[in-house]
This record gives C-alpha cells, sequence and structure tokens, in this order.
C-alpha cells in the first residue's frame, strides 16, 4: 500500500529543496527523494567548489601579472589549499547532513533512493510508495553525458565530478569538450601547471555563445600554452599505463595522465518513468507549461525542462512552481532574458538571443560591438584586459535581444545587459543613460554608440 502524503519532490538539488522545503514550511507534509546528495550537483561538484578552483587560479595569474606593473612576484602554485578549501567549506567533504537536518528542520521528510513514478500521482523508491494528494515535483537534473567514443568505456577518465574532487594536479589533462564546463576546469588545470588540450568538435570554443567569445576564449588560451584544437572529432581513445591517447579525426593524437570528458549533461526520463504522464521517454525534456505544469498535479523544475540547465533557471522556475502549487496565481514563465556566465578569464557573460538567433526568427537586425582594451578601463587595467560588449537589437521596435559581456567582470557588466533585456528598455533611453567613468560597463555605451537602428 502506498504511504498518502500531500506532495513527492523527485529531484532535491536547489530547485527541488527550494520547492520542497518552502511547502513543508507552509504545513504540507512533504516527501522529498534524492538518490545523491541533498543539495544537487552545484553546491557539491558544479558551481561552488568549480568557482572556488577558479578564483584560485585566477588569483595566481594575477600575481603573474605584478611585473612591469606593480614590482615582481614570485608565483608557486600549491593545489592543496584549494583541494582543502573545497572539502572544508564547500561540500563538508561531500557529506549532505547538513542539508538533510535543515530540510527536515523545515518539517519534510528526505527518503534516499531513486524515485520513479508508477502512476500519474505515486512515486516509488526501493520498494516503497508515495501517493500524493496535492502535487508531485519533478527535479531529478542532469548528469554528465559520455559519448560512445571507441576505447572510451571503462577507462578511468573523468568527469566534472572527479575533477572537483582532484586531490593532486595532472601533469597534464586532455579536455573532450570545449563548452562552459571543459573552458572553464581547463584553464584552471592549466593555471596550476597542467598541459592542458582542449578537442572541441563544433568550430569553435561554448559554441552556444557568439563566435567572437569562442575566438577570444581561443586567443587567450593561446598565449596561457593551453591546445586548443577546434572542428576537431574525436575518433578513438586509448588508455594504458602512460595515461591516455586521444586520436582526432584529421589530426595526431594527443596524449595525456588524464582525460576530462566534458561533452555535455543528459536527462534520464525513462529512469523516472515519465511514460505515465504520456510524455516520451525518449524525449530531450519534460514539456511544461509557463507555470511549470507537466500534467495536472505534476510540476516539474530545473534541468528536466530543458530550459537552461543553470542553477538560476531552476530556482527562477522553483519560485514559480511553488506559488501554482499554493494557489497564487504566479506571473509565468519567461526565459526572453535568461543570463548565463562562463566563468573562465575573461568571463563570458550572456543574455538572450545570439545574433544568429534573432536573424534566425526573422527579426532586422542590428549589432553594435565594443572591444574592453580600447575603453579607458580596459586601458587602465592592462594586463587581463580582454573582452568586449556586443549588443544585439531588434531594429523594428528599438529594443536589445540579446547581448556578450566578455571580460575581466563580464558577468557582472552582464546585469545592466540583463535587466535591458528583460524590461525592453528602448535603446534610446539607454543611450540618454548616464554611464559612470571610468568602469567596465560603460563600455556598454561605446557598443550602444555604434549601433545604427
Amino acid at each position: 500500500m502506498a504511504e498518502t502524503v500531500d506532495v513527492v519532490v523527485v529531484g532535491m538539488g536547489p530547485g527541488g529543496e527550494e520547492v520542497a522545503g518552502k511547502l513543508a514550511e507552509s504545513g504540507l507534509r512533504v516527501v522529498g527523494v534524492d538518490q545523491r546528495l541533498l543539495g544537487g550537483e552545484c553546491p557539491y561538484y558544479g558551481c561552488v567548489p568549480s568557482k572556488m578552483m577558479i578564483r584560485a587560479a585566477n588569483l595566481l595569474t594575477e600575481g603573474r601579472r605584478i611585473p612591469g606593473m606593480a614590482g615582481d612576484s614570485d608565483v608557486r602554485p600549491d593545489w592543496a589549499p584549494v583541494a582543502r578549501r573545497i572539502r572544508d567549506e564547500a561540500t563538508d567533504n561531500w557529506d549532505d547532513r547538513v542539508a538533510v537536518e535543515r530540510f527536515e528542520g523545515k518539517g519534510g521528510r528526505f527518503v534516499r533512493g531513486a524515485g520513479r513514478l508508477v502512476g500519474p500521482m505515486t512515486v516509488a523508491v526501493d520498494g516503497q510508495e508515495f501517493a500524493a494528494t496535492r502535487a508531485v515535483v519533478l527535479a531529478t537534473g542532469t548528469e554528465p553525458a559520455v559519448p560512445a567514443v571507441p576505447g572510451l568505456e571503462g577507462t578511468p577518465f573523468w568527469t566534472n565530478r572527479q575533477a572537483i574532487e582532484a586531490e593532486a594536479v595532472p601533469a597534464s589533462l586532455v579536455v573532450m569538450g570545449g563548452g562552459a564546463i571543459g573552458v572553464e576546469l581547463g584553464q584552471v588545470f592549466a593555471r596550476f601547471g597542467a598541459r592542458v588540450d582542449i578537442v572541441e568538435a563544433a568550430d569553435r570554443l561554448v559554441p552556444p555563445e557568439e563566435p567572437e567569445a569562442g575566438a577570444l576564449l581561443a586567443e587567450v588560451f593561446g598565449a596561457e600554452g593551453i591546445g586548443v584544437h577546434v572542428g576537431a572529432k574525436v575518433a578513438a581513445v586509448e588508455h594504458g599505463p602512460n595515461g591516455f591517447t586521444v586520436r582526432v579525426d584529421g589530426g595526431g593524437p594527443i596524449t595525456a595522465e588524464r582525460l576530462l570528458v566534458a561533452t555535455g549533461r543528459k536527462i534520464d526520463l525513462a529512469a523516472l518513468g515519465v511514460e505515465v504522464l504520456g510524455v516520451d521517454p525518449s524525449r530531450r525534456a519534460i514539456p511544461v507549461d509557463d507555470r511549470l505544469r507537466a500534467a495536472p498535479g505534476v510540476w516539474a523544475v530545473g534541468d528536466v525542462t530543458g530550459k537552461g540547465a543553470f542553477t538560476h533557471v531552476s530556482m527562477y522556475q522553483a519560485r514559480i512552481a511553488l506559488a501554482d502549487i499554493l494557489g497564487h496565481d504566479p506571473a509565468p514563465a519567461d526565459y526572453r532574458a535568461l543570463p548565463r556566465v562562463t566563468f573562465t578569464d575573461p568571463e563570458v557573460g550572456s543574455v538572450g538571443m545570439s545574433q544568429h538567433a534573432a536573424e534566425e526568427q526573422g527579426m532586422t537586425v542590428r549589432v553594435g560591438t565594443a572591444r574592453i582594451p580600447e575603453s579607458a578601463r580596459g586601458w587602465i587595467h592592462k594586463a587581463g584586459n580582454h573582452g568586449f560588449i556586443k549588443v544585439v537589437a531588434d531594429a523594428d521596435r528599438g529594443v536589445l535581444v540579446g547581448a556578450t559581456s566578455a571580460g575581466p567582470v563580464g558577468g557582472e557588466v552582464l546585469g545592466l545587459l540583463t535587466l535591458a533585456v528583460h524590461a525592453e528598455i528602448p535603446v534610446e533611453h539607454l543611450r540618454r543613460m548616464i554611464y559612470a567613468y571610468p568602469t567596465f560597463h560603460r563600455a556598454v555605451e561605446d557598443a550602444l554608440r555604434v549601433l545604427v537602428l
């Protein structure tokens, strides 16, 4: 017999934990289910520990930039404090006891195991069944996607999880995949002394971003000694006593002590049992409406919705689903101004549509671009002043529909552009703003000045 509860949340990553915790605090009987750590990928293997690594790597590079500007420096990398900080301050050595106690303190009940739908409102977890009377929320996130490359299976390759857990920096590393995870972690290990090669099948790094962003990172990485191989499809992988050999179509073999597979993320809908909702389990994501409803009484939030594999998307969706479950009539989900940041050095922040995406939608597109090194702040900053601002406008409406902010603090400068896209502020209004001098964000004014509508 299934145990009757008010709500079952399957997947307790950031979005699922938010929904489950708030519903429990409202007095509902809530069961939260997860086979992994409560809190999800972000605090244990993603956003938080990876940014600790990036912060440490950037400090090393800033130290190396001192000569010629502020004296001399002798920078010697040491991975030990990085690994220690990840264990002590971020992950509690990958122990979620504190997170579980926090959820239970709100009145929730946590069940460790793989949850699967066995009915439209019933979830089975390792022999137990829970029947929800109010809501089921699906928030199971994603797993690293490992391509079917000959010779790869069964080898001790890394995903982001093993890279985060690393207690030592390998002498050499091949990164398969030049997306956000690959370029971030590749640059980190290179700055700590590893010889790094990044192999990307597309024609540029960070393929979802503007082509200028990929070109910028390739230039910076080349100057830092990172091998960049784009338009390079991995044909086979070999592993032996001396490490890995990666064979690339049309190119020579690349050898390294370690191999990091960073070729994206995948959603396992079949394991979740979505067919009971009438959803094809072979789909790439669960279809939801603008209130995150997947079926009567069922909501989905986070990566499983296919709206962006970002913590900030899952938290945004969680607020909408939570309000809808409680009958508060939330504003519908709106992804027009979805921001994202790749935390390389320089950072690459972007929002909304790229130039190509806007053109594909049939818009009359106009763009404006300003280079950070040519701005006053970039000239003052000097070392590490790479970057650009690119704005994409719908000329017929006179508003921005997308933008990229690449530079030393590209993700922070992005805030202004995200607001402009979200609020559909007319370009002429943006041009009449006062931009503080000398700042990196003042380059937005320069990009708008050359934007011809």
